[in-house]
């Protein structure tokens, strides 16, 4: 098994983690409602543990675990489309700009799991999937919370 690029897959999944962290940070900041607050905390817990899985195993493998977030593209537009939401204080636009980031973070896991699975072991693959759920399940009480709002419009 190449160690290099085991240590790439699992710097990415770090990376995408980053983004959530910092992304669900920003959006506590800037909404007034507790319960938005709640769940941002909440799903910032779910990529801080998945996170520091990560980036034990890259340690392990010999590797240094990446340290930033892609603050270019896609998921920068899609924070600051929070910070617009949360300014204007539309609920569905903020849960809208939510899922958007978790399509994202849940891509980047899809990605790992379907084509790059070939560098991880049992045990890595086993983490990285137990992951994907957890993400997965954020994502998916994201969507109930904003059809909820969708049936009350």
């Amino acid at each position: 098994m190449n160690n290099e690029k085991t240590v790439d897959v699992l710097n990415s999944l770090i990376e995408i983690n980053n983004d959530r962290i910092e992304g669900y940070e920003t959006a506590s900041k800037e909404t007034e409602e507790d319960d938005l607050k709640e769940l941002f905390s909440r799903l910032i817990k779910t990529s801080t543990k998945c996170k520091q899985e990560l980036t034990q195993t890259v340690l392990r493998l010999g590797g240094t675990p990446i340290e930033g977030t892609k603050i270019a593209g896609k998921f920068f537009r899609t924070w600051m489309d929070v910070k617009i939401a949360l300014t204007s204080d539309d609920r569905k636009a903020i849960l809208n700009s939510c899922e958007y980031g978790e399509d994202a973070a849940l891509n980047t896991y899809e990605e790992a799991l379907e084509n790059e699975s070939d560098y991880l072991d049992e045990d890595q693959l086993n983490m990285v999937e137990d992951q994907f759920q957890l993400i997965e399940a954020d994502h998916d009480e994201i969507i109930d919370l904003r059809d909820q709002l969708v049936v009350h419009d």
